[in-house]
């Protein structure tokens, strides 16, 4: 297993495998950071394998030892997390069609402090490389991740995620908008569940069952475009309302609207 290293590397270079994955990718591989960070660190000499100096485009044996410098460890808890609750009417991500993008509302006065919480050190540094780890459409809320941190970012939307993501919908059914649990047939909800496709391609299966006589509650392993918005269409449902309210073991809980806080220390998704 990797492990921290808090001496000073010696001074070599480390020779490189013919055979192996790229040392960045390694890395990543491993949960020690995104590939990003591992260039960096390796750039930096914080990385050596196998007692030796890292570098650029090294591959390695998975009997290779990897060793992470303590400035790099340092350098990665100072990495900032937030946990937004959405508003309807911004984009995750880049601004589009003179829509705000949710960073904007990261601001000291936005900031959620529970039970007598103490304010968190904000300064415009936590908002440099963030990006969000998932996405909610403009007209959908809750519980979105902005993160500068690559290992975040792998956990929620890597190609191997299997984090689950939960969500409340309020549907109409045709003109049926009251009690639609009660007129919406059995046999599409279970199509809901499994059996549909998007772009050619098969959704995995969901857990979808009914909330409230007017909502349904997804829990879905993957994130296409819009794809409860999708799912729904294409089963007779018109979404009007989507609130995503868990990450995982991250919940959305009490976060007010328009407001963010820090993940915890404690916290896990």
């Amino acid at each position: 297993m990797p492990s921290a290293s808090s001496e000073r590397p010696v001074q070599t270079v480390a020779t490189e495998s013919a055979d192996g994955p790229r040392l960045s990718k390694r890395m990543a591989e491993l949960g020690l950071c995104s590939r990003r960070e591992a260039d960096e660190w390796i750039e930096k000499g914080w990385v050596t394998v196998d007692g030796a100096i890292a570098v650029l485009g090294q591959r390695v044996l998975p009997s290779q030892k990897i060793d992470i410098d303590r400035r790099a460890r340092s350098a990665q808890a100072s990495l900032a997390t937030f946990l937004l609750n959405k508003p309807i009417g911004y984009v995750s991500g880049q601004p589009e069609d003179d829509h705000p993008p949710a960073v904007a509302l990261l601001k000291p006065d936005a900031e959620w402090l529970a039970d007598g919480a103490v304010p968190s050190r904000f300064d415009r540094a936590m908002l440099q490389g963030l990006a969000p780890a998932g996405r909610l459409d403009i007209d959908s809320t809750g519980l979105l991740v902005l993160t500068q941190d690559g290992r975040v970012a792998r956990q929620l939307i890597g190609e191997q995620s299997e984090v689950d993501k939960e969500y409340l919908v309020r549907v109409h059914y045709g003109a049926v908008e009251q009690d639609v649990a009660a007129h919406f047939p059995e046999e599409r909800l279970a199509r809901l569940r499994h059996g549909l496709s998007l772009d050619g391609v098969a959704l995995k299966p969901a857990q979808v069952d009914w909330q409230n006589g007017e909502q349904l509650r997804f829990v879905l392993t993957e994130g296409r475009k819009r794809q409860i918005r999708r799912m729904c269409e294409l089963v007779g449902l018109e979404v009007v309302g989507l609130r995503r309210i868990r990450i995982g073991g991250v919940v959305l809980g009490n976060l007010p609207v328009g407001q963010w806080r820090l993940l915890g220390a404690d916290e896990r998704f």
